[in-house]
């Protein structure tokens, strides 16, 4: 049919980090702009996420930065061709908030903060004209295509040229983040993967005495060894022994091999190397140093180099009799061997894997089984470690998600009734 007069209206479902993308490229582009949010203001996740320092993006050059996005790296790499690490920073300098890069690679607002940062960008957001609406919560949509809101006022229905849904995965639902709206795309024949666990702990069978004296104490340093594609894989850096089992930067940066490492087999193991700073030949000298009295913890302390939780991991694998085996000692010390029973549960992780598959769009992230119908964010099937990685692709799909719409939009004929 020919297109209204009145200019193209989008709906951006989700107040998201990709969600406020979706809807500032739009309006840049001369989109008229309603932005729906489930709870009662947007960003929450993201204000959360920067409690610690907010990490924007990664310093990391392309394209090893790509790599991070495991068999999407294509997909997401594409993506991240329109918007960067470079260009996500200039972005947030448009705001008035400076970055740096931190020794880790990892990529921060001056202040670290993330409150700042998103109240200048809703700020700058309604000034350009985009019209939020909070406490609309997402239904799917009427029999005649008009898309569905529940409200503290009741259920309200409105329609639209185009869509952009950003709606999170299944990770801190209290924030909005639930994964309710596979329901309503499983009914319009859209293809979803499972949400599962990502950047996520592990549960492992500690005994009851290991975890009252040494639940929540840290691992540092240690080098995880981990199986994955048919090679051996090893990573530096620091963990959490939980009441549970084991989380912390340094399990989330490998979690998806050894999640589907479980889901394949049952378990996963991990190891660690206790001492990343003294080989074998070395402890084994040290160790078979006579005690003098001293007891075995002590022993270990000062010929090892060992603090109590690791002492502790060495008597919970190998027995308070294993450890008059200085050989055996030694080799458990390099590669020590958890076993992996399960993710924690996908409600208390920092992010999810899985959702809208990509085979199920096209490059503009339209939905083959619903014309007008984009998807952006961490509902989409893919996933990164932290670091800014995570996030930073989020921007990017956003931005993606966007240009589309406005592609859709700005084509001679209109798409809606």
């Amino acid at each position: 049919m020919t297109r209204p007069t009145a200019l193209p209206r989008l709906a951006v479902i989700g107040g998201g980090p990709a969600g406020l993308m979706a809807a500032e490229t739009a309006r840049a582009a001369g989109i008229e702009v309603d932005l729906y949010e489930a709870k009662g203001s947007v960003g929450r996740k993201f204000l959360i996420a920067g409690k610690g320092g907010l990490n924007l993006t990664h310093g990391e050059d392309r394209p090893a930065f790509d790599k991070r996005y495991r068999e999407r790296s294509e997909a997401v790499g594409a993506w991240l061709d329109d918007f960067d690490a470079a260009a996500l920073r200039k972005w947030a300098r448009g705001l008035g908030v400076e970055t740096y890069v931190g020794s880790s690679g990892r990529v921060f607002p001056l202040d670290r903060k993330a409150a700042p940062l998103l109240r200048g960008w809703v700020r700058r957001l309604r000034d350009q004209g985009v019209r939020f609406h909070v406490q609309h919560r997402w239904e799917g949509w009427d029999s005649d295509g008009a898309v569905r809101f529940s409200t503290p006022s009741g259920e309200v229905t409105a329609r639209y040229n185009a869509t952009v849904l950003a709606l999170g995965g299944a990770s801190w639902p209290q924030l909005g983040s639930d994964g309710a709206w596979q329901t309503w795309l499983a009914a319009r024949g859209v293809d979803t993967a499972p949400l599962v666990p990502a950047n996520c702990g592990f549960d492992i069978d500690w005994s009851a005495h290991f975890v009252q004296r040494h639940a929540w104490a840290p691992l540092k340093p240690v080098i995880a060894h981990w199986q994955e594609d048919g090679g051996d894989h090893a990573l530096q850096g620091e963990c959490v022994v939980t009441a549970n089992g084991i989380e912390g930067s340094l399990v989330y940066a490998i979690s998806a091999p050894l999640r589907d490492a479980i889901a394949r087999d049952g378990h996963a193991v991990l190891t660690l190397d206790l001492a990343p700073g003294r080989d074998l030949d070395r402890l084994r000298a040290d160790l078979g140093k006579p005690r003098n009295g001293r007891s075995m913890s002590d022993h270990l302390r000062r010929q090892a180099g060992l603090n109590g939780v690791k002492t502790a991991l060495l008597y919970e694998v190998l027995g308070k009799d294993g450890l008059g085996d200085t050989d055996r000692v030694g080799h458990t010390i390099k590669r020590l061997p958890l076993t992996l029973l399960r993710p924690r549960p996908i409600d208390e992780v920092i992010s999810s894997a899985g959702g809208v598959r990509l085979e199920a769009m096209n490059e503009a992230l339209m939905l083959n089984a619903l014309p007008g119908v984009f998807c952006a964010g961490e509902m989409l099937d893919w996933e990164a470690p932290t670091g800014g990685y995570l996030l930073n692709a989020s921007f990017a799909s956003g931005r993606r998600a966007a240009l589309g719409a406005v592609d859709w939009l700005t084509r001679p004929v209109s798409r809606l009734d």
